[in-house]
């Protein structure tokens, strides 16, 4: 099982691959660090050649999903996964549960089945339904806005 959720697609290039890298450029600005700031461009990130590492300029959610991935000549591929800072929050907030566990199975040992049982609910919920819910949607906004600026189609 997997901590944090990724995405992984493939997509055809609908123009050349050189079309497709010269229209990226031009819709990025350069950026080493994954942070959000105002910009006119749709992304933020580094471009090496054909390869690419970057996050949507979108304050506040755009900097949530790093998409990574490579402009073949036909095709490429984008891998979407949450930004490595928020998974240390999310890691955090995770192991809250837990610690609570232990301070609650300290003060009332006779109730640990219980504690357990609540601490292993609060974590499935935390994991699934809002960290899972919440990159499903940013994720497929970022991959959005990638498609509508690369012209290209993800393949099943």
């Amino acid at each position: 099982m997997k901590i944090f959720p990724t995405k992984n697609l493939k997509f055809k290039l609908l123009d050349s691959k050189a079309e497709t890298i010269e229209r990226l450029k031009r819709r990025t600005e350069y950026s080493e660090k994954m942070t959000s700031n105002f910009t006119d461009k749709s992304f933020r990130g580094i471009l090496n050649g054909d390869e690419f590492k970057i996050i949507t300029s979108e304050i506040g959610k755009g900097v949530f999903c790093v998409m990574t991935g490579k402009i073949d000549t036909k095709n490429g591929y984008v891998n979407v996964e949450i930004n490595k800072v928020f998974q240390f929050i999310f890691s955090i907030i995770c192991v809250m549960p837990i610690v609570a566990l232990i301070f609650e199975t300290y003060k009332n040992p006779n109730d640990i089945l219980i504690f357990i049982l609540v601490g292993i609910g609060q974590i499935l919920i935390i994991r699934y339904f809002f960290i899972g819910l919440f990159f499903a949607k940013i994720s497929k906004q970022s991959l959005n806005r990638l498609k509508d600026v690369l012209d290209i189609e993800f393949q099943e």
